[in-house]
């Protein structure tokens, strides 16, 4: 008699007894089919790998959905305590658990920390959010993140200034050593060249450097002068999102992510300057040729196609000279101390004080109508070479060494002016009679 196989009879899904109630009638089945083939219940069992006496079980008995009694938990008599005072307390599950053993819980505290879970999830059920998606040219998103950065041999907090265009999602990141407004309009500047003009609008969040205050009850805001006034020269309107509403800006909030995972996972570089370049090769050749997620296009292409012709130009606008001034004195070694770095300047001006213009990128150095400039060092402590033609080392002429021969020394005979120079024997003879 040729014997059935278990993978003949068996359902491939069955696997235990107590699975579900599908697998367990299908089992069942097979059993009572092995049975009537001659099989003995330790030979289905050992087929099976399942326990003889669920054989004998279900090898006799019809099939039935099983139940079990649901049990109790030492938690269940303090249910209606926990419902109760869990908003009370802010959903803390350390303060309810606290509580109810002080009320006779002798449960875990892991038993209080998922029920709390249940209710808190129950609560504050998850808010939907619309997308909500921009014309070409319409809107612009901008804002900062701070990263760590490795510069040389030091990790380095970088700001990252970070725009995106809304309809194409082309973006542009630049990194700074501070969020001060001078480096948030060089990063509008640099991104306005970068795309080739503006946006109508720009969305932020609600940082200092622009906001001063703001009352969204009753609409207004207090900006902050200079950036609203650079705003208003390139034409650009300044929209605000709500306080802690953050997915309201999500194009630049995924931006910034993917320039922090995507262009500097694993690098490491020079000087600032050296991330910055990489920063604009990776927006140009890796950002831009990507397929968007969202768009499920290349943001170059779609860029080119719609975009481009209804960006803003800002050609012929003066760029914004963000400095502050400060006064200096040369050393004696021909270098001026700026934030630490030492910058060369001509020997000329040794012992002289200077006007330092410092801006973002450059630092200026005047003196008597004349400048010197220097790229801004984004490192301390350096000494700067000077990159000019040579300096020539001047040697001043000391005071105390005049052309002239000495006219007061004691042993020299003649005159001053109309008074007589005596020798000093004459005073010594006064000297002895006045004694006397």
């Amino acid at each position: 008699m040729q014997r059935e196989t278990r993978s003949e009879i068996l359902p491939t899904t069955t696997k235990r007894v107590a699975e579900d109630e599908l697998v367990e009638q299908g089992m069942a089945e097979a059993i009572r089919q092995m049975r009537a083939s001659g099989m003995g219940n330790k030979t289905i069992a050992r087929e099976m790998g399942i326990d003889v006496k669920t054989v004998r079980k279900w090898g006799k008995t019809a099939w039935k959905a099983q139940t079990r009694a649901e049990r109790g938990t030492n938690l269940d008599p303090f249910k209606g305590v926990v419902e109760a005072r869990f908003p009370e307390v802010g959903y803390n599950a350390v303060v309810l658990h606290r509580e109810l053993r002080e009320a006779g819980y002798e449960g875990s505290y892991v038993s209080v920390q998922r029920y709390v879970r249940e209710l808190r999830m129950a609560a504050r059920p998850e808010t939907a959010t619309m997308r909500f998606e921009t014309a070409p040219g319409a809107q612009a998103q901008a804002d900062w993140s701070l990263v760590n950065v490795w510069i040389g041999e030091e990790k380095v907090k970088v700001h990252l200034f970070v725009m995106v265009l809304g309809y194409s999602r082309r973006i542009f990141a630049r990194g700074y050593l501070h969020e001060r407004l001078g480096n948030l309009l060089d990063g509008h500047e640099a991104a306005f060249a970068h795309f080739g003009g503006r946006t109508e609008t720009i969305l932020y969040d609600n940082p200092r450097t622009i906001v001063v205050s703001k009352d969204e009850a009753a609409g207004t805001v207090v900006w902050n002068g200079r950036f609203k006034d650079r705003m208003d020269f390139y034409g650009v309107e300044i929209k605000l999102c709500r306080y802690y509403r953050a997915q309201t800006k999500g194009k630049v909030e995924n931006g910034v992510k993917y320039v922090q995972g995507n262009a500097l996972a694993g690098r490491r570089f020079a000087t600032l300057e050296e991330l910055n370049a990489w920063l604009e090769t990776w927006c140009l050749t890796i950002a831009d040729e990507r397929v968007h997620g969202t768009t499920h296009e290349v943001p170059r292409e779609r860029f080119e196609r719609d975009e481009r012709v209804r960006l803003i130009a800002v050609d012929g606008r003066p760029p914004s000279r963000e400095c502050d001034t400060v006064r200096r004195k040369v050393a004696r070694d021909g270098f001026v101390e700026v934030d630490t770095n030492r910058y060369p300047v001509d020997y000329a001006w040794c012992g002289a004080e200077v006007e330092v213009q410092r801006s973002v990128n450059e630092v200026r150095i005047v003196h008597e109508g004349e400048s010197i400039v220097h790229d801004r060092s984004a490192e301390r402590h350096r000494v700067l070479a000077w990159d000019g033609p040579p300096r020539e080392l001047r040697r001043g002429v000391r005071p105390f060494l005049p052309d002239e021969p000495p006219r007061y020394d004691p042993a020299w005979l003649a005159t001053i002016g109309s008074v007589s120079v005596r020798e000093l024997d004459a005073y010594a003879a006064v000297a002895e009679g006045v004694a006397r």
